[in-house]
C-alpha cells in the first residue's frame, strides 16, 4: 500500500507485544481520547469511565499479553499513523446493548468499533487504507463478515475526536455496503469475506 508520496510506504501489523510500544507512542499521554485506550466498547459503561486513564490501559496491555489481538496498526515508513480496532462481535459488549447497532442477522460477523489517526495524517484517506487492511486482517484470522458502525455526516462537519467509528464514505470507498439503518446518521456496513 502507498500513499500518494512516491517515497512512502504503508504497512500494517496486528497489535501484540512486539508492536505494544508503538501503540502506546501512537495514542500518547491521554490514551488517544481522553484516556480512552480503546475499551469503550469492550467495557461496560460504568467500568469504562471509572477506568478512564492508567486502568483503562492495563486492562489492553493485559488483553494483548494474554495473547489477544485487538486491532491493528498501520504504519508509514515504520511509525504507527493509525490504529483501527476489530475482532470478534462478541468482544464488543457495548454492541449488545445498542439498539442501533444490534445484530442484523444471526451470522457470525467481526466488528471495527474504532480509529484513530495521528494528527497530520487526518483528512488523507489513511481510514480507507486502514479499512483495507482491517478487511485482509480479517479474512487472515478466518472471518467471513467484517461490519463497521460509522457516522453519515450528509456534508456536516464534526471535529475530528467525534468520527471515531469512521465515516461512512470512507466505509464506501474501500467496498463496504450498508447492510442496516436503524438511525438517519448510523448504518451498519458489511464487507463479505
Amino acid at each position: 500500500m502507498a500513499t500518494g508520496k512516491k517515497s512512502s510506504v504503508l504497512d500494517y501489523k496486528p497489535l501484540g507485544p512486539a508492536t505494544w510500544a508503538d501503540f502506546e507512542e501512537l495514542f500518547g499521554s491521554r490514551g488517544a481520547c481522553g484516556g480512552c485506550w480503546c475499551m469503550s466498547w469492550r467495557l461496560s459503561r460504568a467500568d469504562f469511565n471509572s477506568g478512564k486513564g492508567e486502568r483503562n490501559k492495563a486492562l489492553m496491555r493485559g488483553a494483548v499479553i494474554a495473547g489477544e489481538n485487538p486491532g491493528i496498526l498501520l504504519y508509514e515508513d515504520g511509525q504507527a499513523i493509525g490504529w483501527c480496532s476489530l475482532g470478534p462481535r462478541e468482544t464488543f459488549p457495548a454492541l449488545e446493548r445498542s439498539r442501533v447497532w444490534k445484530p442484523v442477522d444471526d451470522k457470525p460477523v467481526w466488528s471495527i468499533s474504532c480509529f484513530f489517526v495521528r494528527k497530520g495524517y487526518r483528512t488523507r484517506g489513511v481510514s480507507v487504507t486502514l479499512l483495507q487492511a482491517a478487511i485482509d486482517f480479517a479474512r487472515k484470522s478466518g472471518a467471513k463478515i467484517l461490519e463497521g458502525y460509522p457516522q453519515e455526516l450528509e456534508g456536516k462537519k464534526l471535529p475530528d475526536v467525534f468520527v471515531w467509528t469512521g465515516l461512512a464514505a470512507s466505509y464506501r470507498k474501500a467496498g463496504f455496503e450498508e447492510a442496516a439503518r436503524r438511525s438517519a446518521a448510523k448504518p451498519i456496513m458489511r464487507y463479505e469475506l
